[in-house]
């Protein structure tokens, strides 16, 4: 599933959509923290080939099943 839309919340937090028509707010932080610092969350964007979450101009990524499986996963990553 590629993601389509997004909203930047607060903090890690955002606001998925995704092709397939699901949506959900998510606590990316466990996912990006490592990588993605607060102040560099504003740089998110999509990239519309791949359908993926980007940061920093494309250095880092999230694959689009990645995100879509931590985003719907019922484990504690995401909680």
């Amino acid at each position: 599933m590629k993601l389509v839309k997004f909203i930047h919340n607060v903090n890690y937090v955002f606001t998925l959509f995704f092709d397939d028509k699901k949506k959900k707010e998510v606590d990316l932080q466990k996912l990006i923290g490592k990588y993605v610092s607060v102040n560099e969350l504003v740089t998110a964007h999509i990239n519309t080939e791949w359908g993926c979450l980007e940061f920093n101009a494309g250095q880092v990524d999230i694959e689009p099943k990645t995100l879509y499986h931590y985003t719907f996963s019922d484990t504690q990553l995401n909680k």
